[in-house]
């Protein structure tokens, strides 16, 4: 199979309603899917949300009560994987008989990971990827993944992996997936800068692959009464604006960001682009210098107890 038919998905979390959540998630895949998407990819978060605006009640050296129990009701909308509602997840996969890429914020015991989930048409879960570096307050709610879930699954498409928002600015981590054969690199976000255009052309450049970004749009609106993001309480104020895209193996902009709106956006990918690419640019093969450099990539799990 050289053509493969991608899909981002640009839209923003029903905040802390898990049910309605993924009522939503299945009416964008399918919809992706009656469109002739093979391949989609979800933003970051859009399971379990990724609530804007909020500080958690942290100050250096103090906490809230009020930002304690915020990430009690964080928690009660996350998921276990595996579990009942990554089931449900695999459900809506299989009636629209895709590969999904889904950014979902994962619970395991008491820590909250921000995790990529990927799915083969059959409903199955190929795998996740956990965020191995939370930027900034996201530090505060989310766990650090570990290198045992830098996955590259290989598919009948080809193979996919990626990095989610701001891992994309790691350097080692974007060549442990060039080195894994990346051919469909999936980067969910909910950076909304114009900034991030030319991030996903270098990366596309870079590794010689399609980059498929799909970045949350979000209003005030999209949560309920009581959220309160310090960028203000009207409804319609834009808390992510978007900006998804897909770039071919050469840099070519395929899909343009599109600011201020949801939408799912398609574009063709043939995979011969991908050799065109690598012709003059392999970076873990004719192009490397393994006698000047070398990446060592620990893919063990990283447990306390053992």
């Amino acid at each position: 199979m050289t053509m493969v038919i991608g899909a981002v998905v640009q839209a923003g979390t029903p905040l802390f309603d898990k049910a309605a959540t993924f009522e939503k998630l299945a009416d964008l895949v399918s919809d992706a899917a009656s469109r002739g998407a093979q391949l989609v990819v979800m933003p970051e978060a859009f399971v379990g949300g990724y609530p804007k605006g909020l500080d958690f009640g942290v100050r250096l050296g103090s906490r809230t009560p009020e930002g304690r129990d915020m990430f009690r009701r964080y928690v009660e909308h996350a998921i276990e994987v595996p579990g009942s509602d990554a089931d449900a997840i695999g459900e809506i996969v299989a009636k629209a008989g895709v590969y999904l890429v889904v950014g979902v914020v994962e619970r395991d015991g008491g820590t909250l990971y921000c995790t990529a989930l990927y799915f083969a048409p059959n409903g199955s879960l190929l795998g996740k990827h956990r965020k191995l570096m939370p930027t900034a307050l996201e530090r505060v709610v989310w766990g650090f993944g570990d290198g045992s879930t830098l996955i590259a699954p290989q598919t009948d498409i080809g193979i996919l992996g990626g990095a989610i928002c701001w891992e994309n600015y790691m350097p080692q981590l974007r060549l442990a997936m060039y080195g894994k054969g990346v051919e469909f690199y999936c980067a969910p976000t909910v950076d909304d800068r114009k900034v991030w255009l030319p991030t996903m052309q270098t990366i596309a450049l870079e590794g010689r692959c399609f980059v498929l970004s799909a970045c949350q749009y979000m209003e005030r609106g999209h949560g309920p009464d009581d959220y309160h993001p310090i960028q203000g309480e009207a409804a319609d104020t834009v808390l992510i604006n978007g900006g998804s895209c897909i770039v071919s193996p050469m840099g070519e902009v395929l899909v343009e960001p599109v600011f201020g709106k949801e939408i799912v956006q398609l574009a063709e990918l043939d995979k011969d682009d991908i050799i065109r690419g690598k012709y003059d640019l392999d970076i873990v093969g004719h192009y490397a210098r393994p006698d000047i450099f070398s990446l060592t990539v620990n893919e063990e799990p990283q447990k306390l107890v053992r």
